[in-house]
């Protein structure tokens, strides 16, 4: 039992990078019905740039935090402005090979200017390098911390959503562009705006995962992104809370098959469980069919 419990706390961490990652892809999809596949490369340029502030700058983690998460949320917006505003009356089809040619633009430029050997980030000290034991179960303090960060993090997102301007334009936008820009909604506004909201989610759980991990390299983004992804679907693409939950499904199940079974199977009932929910409910855990005119 008490391996049980253990599993499940290093689930919900990873888990909560998975989440963060979801976020970003499932409100870009909610907007423009886009699969952002370069958001698993702002993640990782976010892992770069925690590092940057942490070795080079001398920064401490939450300072380190926050330069990461700003040079995201600029990065998102200029990959929107500058790839996908122009060809947004486009067929998604373009729109998903300009999203994937941009993933391997980042990947490659990040290996030309870093280059392609594994970092380490810098190990903790003081109160993050301590860890809580509850009998034989032991929390580390990075893993209360990404969890706290990522709980503020979507508690900070719920409400911009819900209760703010720019979140009641983000909801009507997703529901039907042409009705909210004649009712005076900026599309172009908001489409920028949830660009940088997502990288920004992305930008912190790049440097969580640096510090969890403790190595970070300029193809780190790649699968953990398709995690994310298959996240986003399973608790219904398009969807907030179903990219919480996918996020935190996912990152348990993983952890579960390293641990009781074999650890080189984990992946592949990762991307097992997506094509199940593509056969069995195909709108997500929480999503719902709607039909198309043709």
């Amino acid at each position: 039992m008490e391996q049980f419990l253990q599993q499940i706390v290093n689930g919900i961490s990873l888990g909560s990078i998975y989440a963060l990652i979801a976020l970003g892809y499932t409100m870009v999809y909610g907007i423009i019905k886009l699969i952002n596949f370069a958001h698993s490369d702002v993640y990782m340029l976010g892992a770069f740039v925690g590092y940057f502030c942490m070795t080079t700058l001398r920064l401490n983690f939450f300072l380190s935090l926050l330069a990461s998460m700003a040079f995201c949320t600029v990065l998102g917006v200029v990959i929107e402005k500058v790839a996908y505003k122009p060809l947004r009356n486009s067929t998604r089809i373009a729109a998903l090979i300009t999203a994937i040619g941009v993933s391997l633009f980042l990947q490659y430029t990040t290996m030309a200017i870093t280059g392609p050997d594994v970092r380490s980030y810098p190990a903790m000290s003081g109160f993050l390098a301590q860890s809580v034991s509850l009998g034989s179960i032991r929390i580390t303090m990075q893993q209360i911390i990404i969890l706290a960060v990522t709980i503020v993090l979507m508690v900070v997102l719920q409400f911009i959503v819900k209760k703010t301007r720019i979140g009641r334009a983000m909801r009507a936008v997703s529901l039907d562009q042409d009705a909210a820009e004649l009712m005076g909604i900026n599309i172009n506004a908001t489409i920028s705006f949830t660009f940088a909201l997502g990288s920004a989610l992305a930008g912190a759980a790049g440097i969580l995962v640096g510090v969890y991990y403790n190595s970070i390299n300029p193809l780190m983004g790649t699968l953990p992104g398709l995690k994310a992804f298959v996240a986003a679907v399973f608790g219904g693409i398009g969807l907030i809370p179903g990219a919480m939950i996918g996020g935190y499904f996912i990152g348990i199940v993983e952890v579960l098959v390293s641990g009781y079974g074999n650890s080189m199977y984990r992946d592949a009932v990762v991307f097992a469980i997506l094509i199940l929910i593509l056969i069995i409910k195909p709108a997500g855990l929480l999503g719902k069919n709607v039909r198309e005119k043709v």
